[in-house]
């Protein structure tokens, strides 16, 4: 499905948690509608996510539930909210709010460096590199994945990030050597911070799934629902929430990650990358 037509997240889980309460209840959609004065098609756009609960309608159904549930209150109100990007002149970004959302990520990245782990010369270059962006946008660009980066540090809603990097977005000399050398210094000091787990996938490994193509794993804290995948690629990005096919992504990148370098030899590892590329550099001068 693609993200310019899903529902944001926010409302999706706030319906999702609107759903669960009336199941609870022991109520039909047609029993729940009728007594909160809504269509069946109301009500069930609700609890897909695709029409908002303002609060004055989540107290009705708590009454008529008979659950009391305060959190779905202040879900309706954050959902509600404009989102941060719109403040750096970004629109249509809806791995933003995913990301926003979640508490965890686990991605595997076969090209580029993660965004929350770029450095901010390594973003620059990549983002010349799209010829549609204009400066303005590609600097808007820049300004909000280095906002993004904050959560990594931050101790009262913090992100945990678990990436597995293939040896080949090592070696992609992007930017050049001083920029590449730049960015493999970011990624040690990125992998000593305790939101941070940092693997590398050697050529020395044989064939394994992962090279089918880059994927990123959402989870969220709480009973809002399940995992959720997000990939993009030339025709668009899309997030899937089928439960069945979540889970067999998640136990792709659980081989990956058993087939990867340990956080602690990924570091050394990127430790020779520099040693390397340092000596290649003294060569060209």
């Amino acid at each position: 499905m693609s993200t310019r037509t899903t529902p944001p997240l926010g409302k999706v889980r706030l319906g999702r948690k609107v759903r669960r309460l009336r199941e609870q209840a022991g109520m039909t959609l047609e029993e729940a509608a009728a007594k909160l004065d809504l269509t069946r098609t109301s009500l069930h756009r609700v609890e897909k996510g695709e029409t908002h609960a303002n609060v004055h309608l989540l107290r009705s159904m708590m009454d008529i539930y008979d659950q009391r549930d305060d959190s779905l209150l202040d879900l309706s109100r954050k959902a509600k909210r404009k989102g941060w990007w719109l403040d750096f002149g970004l629109k249509g970004t809806g791995y933003l709010e995913l990301e926003t959302e979640a508490s965890a990520v686990r991605t595997w990245q076969l090209a580029f460096v993660p965004g929350l782990l770029q450095d901010e010369d390594y973003m620059r270059t990549l983002f010349r590199s799209m010829g549609t962006y204009t400066e303005q946008k590609r600097e808007n660009e820049i300004k909000a994945r280095l906002y993004r980066r904050r959560r990594l540090h931050d101790t009262e809603t913090p992100i945990r990030l678990h990436a597995i990097i293939d040896e080949s977005v090592l070696r992609r000399p992007i930017g050049g050597p001083e920029v590449m050398r730049a960015q493999l210094h970011h990624l040690i000091a990125c992998a000593e911070l305790p939101t941070v787990t940092l693997q590398v996938m050697p050529y020395g490994i044989e064939s394994h799934q992962g090279m089918d193509g880059a994927f990123v794993i959402l989870s969220f804290d709480g009973p809002g629902g399940p995992d959720l995948l997000y990939q993009e690629n030339a025709a668009g990005q899309t997030r899937n929430e089928k439960p069945e096919e979540v889970k067999a992504v998640s136990e792709v990148f659980d081989r990956l990650r058993a087939a990867a370098l340990s956080p602690d030899d990924a570091v050394a590892f990127i430790e020779k990358e520099i040693v390397e590329l340092e000596q290649t550099a003294r060569s060209w001068a």
